[in-house]
């Protein structure tokens, strides 16, 4: 089935957009396939070297060149929920690879950070930085040009993104994503906002509210709520990256553990040793990203990926843009209410048919484009299916419910939760900015008030707590953005102006740094770009001055004349502290070299 012609149109427009970048990065792959698809061009000495610590066995099959290699690029750590499970995945893998006449090696470790473990703290200004060193690092390990083909072990929110920008930059070889899963479900996501909301109003202590975090935060697995991590596990699926329905499998159960066997053993078949040679640089393509941007919209997913996808977009010669992604948005019905667009979690969505049933749905609308690549085969359609456990042990698989599990979580694509997908570009004299709707209620879509100006969120939660706020207002908080201080997510602020709009003010917020991959209830207009200290407008709002966020129309506006907002100079505030302490010295570079959060904010400069 084909894609639905508008659908197709965006589609078409990226592909010329794309044409002089994409084709030079196809040229490349082929030059790096015809010089590097095997150990051969390694010299004795080299060689040597790559299977020193090989046992007898795998010694000689390497030293032959018989039989493929996979390289482990493992996001491991024992402090994070999410990637403790990890731990066991290469000695599974290895043994995967053996049974199946294959060597598969561990090409080296990259960092792995918790934006729930920084959230306020200055190491969260490290965090969206750390997709680029994660990239980097995968890049190190995958140099020593042993392998033919790699598995990414990676869940949670920069690890994913630095994870394909990595694959994608040595895209001459296969690449499969192999994830964890989520934790099984603790305390309600509900429950845990409402405790939250009490401990800012000193309703509850600091006892109570870390009980309450506890429950929630339980296990191993990725957090249950739908942020970045679980946003990019729905990615890897919808762009043919994961082996079907493996995103949303428990860890530690023997489903988890079969399906990592299996996509060691795919890997494996799609190298340039067999028949059904797949690079991944060629698999994705300008298709695969729109079916991920697509996924997104369906799903209420992070805003965060409105610069992820332009950046891995980019690590492929794709130029992507907020452009395509809002219409995109306006195109594709909201089939899922996940928290904090509903009340259930992951493992709800999972249990109700998902990544299964909304693929079909999808499909069958018209809203994917069914032609791709995968790391499967051809086409997508082999992905609408449930993943079960065989007798064997192995993976079976049986075509995805007709009809969801649960209505209120997952909706038919002919009865959708709302007509778009809820994330929509704002311009206007501040510049452009992103806003997520779908878990904002239509009456707060627009806000028209004086503004508040703050320089960190710090200072906005201080005039909370002296009742300074009690009012209506638009926080500006600017000096956030890449350069400034790496864009940390605001997450601080999140339950702030949810308890000023519970009290019945008509509150928005204003900001060139981001929120939280979960953004909730309260109207953000984020990522405004040209950020401040890149000479942005935001730059020179005063207090008082009327702003009005119109998500319906899609314009954020200062209603200040033209001439007297030109006249205005922006003053920087002393940014100096943001540069020391918990490595954020080790970053300067970084922040010179950041791109605009509209074209992936990268350091490398590939948008």
């Amino acid at each position: 089935m084909t894609a639905r012609s508008d659908i197709e149109n965006i589609t078409q427009r990226i592909r010329e957009r794309s044409r002089p970048t994409r084709e030079a990065y196809l040229a490349r792959l082929d030059d790096a396939a015809g010089r590097t698809a095997h150990r051969g061009v390694l010299s004795c000495g080299n060689l040597a070297h790559g299977f020193a610590a090989c046992n007898l066995h795998d010694k000689e099959l390497l030293a032959a060149d018989r039989v493929p290699n996979l390289g482990i690029i493992t996001s491991y750590n024992d402090m994070l929920s999410a990637h403790q499970p990890f731990e066991t995945f290469p000695q599974l893998i290895k043994q995967a690879a053996r049974e199946a006449g294959g060597v598969a090696q561990v090409a080296g470790g990259v960092p792995a950070m918790c934006d729930g473990v920084t959230q306020g703290q200055p190491g969260m200004e490290l965090s969206l930085f750390s997709r680029d060193v994660i990239a980097m690092s995968a890049a190190i390990g995958l140099s020593h040009n042993m392998f033919d083909a790699a598995v990414y072990l990676g869940v949670c929110d920069k690890i994913v993104p630095g994870l394909l920008i990595a694959a994608l930059t040595f895209g001459h070889i296969p690449a499969v994503f192999v994830p964890a899963g989520p934790m099984t479900s603790g305390l309600a996501n509900d429950e845990k906002a409402r405790v939250r909301q009490l401990y800012a109003e000193g309703k509850v202590g600091r006892a109570e509210l870390l009980e309450a975090e506890s429950k929630s935060y339980h296990g191993p697995g990725t957090c249950t709520f739908y942020g970045t991590a679980n946003s990019n596990q729905m990615l890897m699926e919808i762009m043919g990256l994961h082996t079907p329905g493996s995103s949303f499998v428990n860890p530690n159960t023997p489903l988890r553990e079969a399906l990592t066997r299996e996509a060691a053993r795919q890997a494996l078949s799609i190298t340039a040793l067999g028949n059904a040679f797949t690079p991944v640089g060629r698999m994705i393509d300008e298709r695969s990203i729109v079916n991920g941007v697509v996924g997104l919209h369906a799903t209420g997913g992070s805003t965060n990926h409105t610069i992820h996808l332009i950046a891995m977009a980019a690590a492929a010669g794709i130029r992507l843009n907020w452009q395509d992604i809002s219409e995109l948005s306006d195109a594709v019905p909201l089939l899922a209410r996940v928290y904090p667009n509903g009340l259930a979690d992951v493992n709800h969505f999972h249990a109700a048919g998902g990544m299964g049933f909304l693929i079909r749905e999808l499909l069958d609308a018209g809203l994917l484009h069914e032609d791709v690549q995968t790391v499967w085969g051809e086409g997508l359609r082999p992905y609408t299916i449930e993943a079960r456990l065989a007798d064997d042990g192995t993976v079976a698989r049986a075509p995805a419910p007709l009809e969801s599990g649960d209505a209120k979580v997952l909706a038919p694509a002919s009865a959708p939760f709302q007509s778009t997908g809820g994330l929509k570009v704002l311009k206007g004299n501040l510049g452009s900015a992103i806003i997520k709707t779908s878990a904002v209620k239509p009456e707060r879509h627009i806000v028209e008030a004086p503004a508040i100006v703050f320089h960190a969120q710090e200072e906005l939660n201080a005039a909370f707590k002296a009742g300074k706020l009690d009012r209506d207002f638009i926080a500006v908080v600017r000096f956030q953005g890449p350069k400034a201080n790496g864009m940390p997510e605001l997450h601080k602020l999140t339950t702030v102006l949810g308890i000023l709009q519970d009290r019945g003010f008509h509150v928005a917020l204003v900001t060139d740094g981001r929120m939280s991959g979960a953004s909730g209830k309260v109207p953000a207009a984020i990522h405004v770009t040209p950020e401040a200290l890149d000479g942005g407008m935001i730059g020179r709002i005063e207090d008082g001055d009327v702003i009005r966020l119109d998500a319906h129309a899609g314009t954020l506006e200062a209603l200040v004349a033209d001439d007297v907002l030109a006249g205005r100079k922006t003053t920087i505030p002393d940014l100096s502290a943001n540069g020391f302490g918990m490595g954020r010295e080790l970053f300067a570079g970084f922040r010179a070299l950041a791109a605009r959060a509209d074209q992936g904010a990268s350091a490398f400069g590939m948008a």
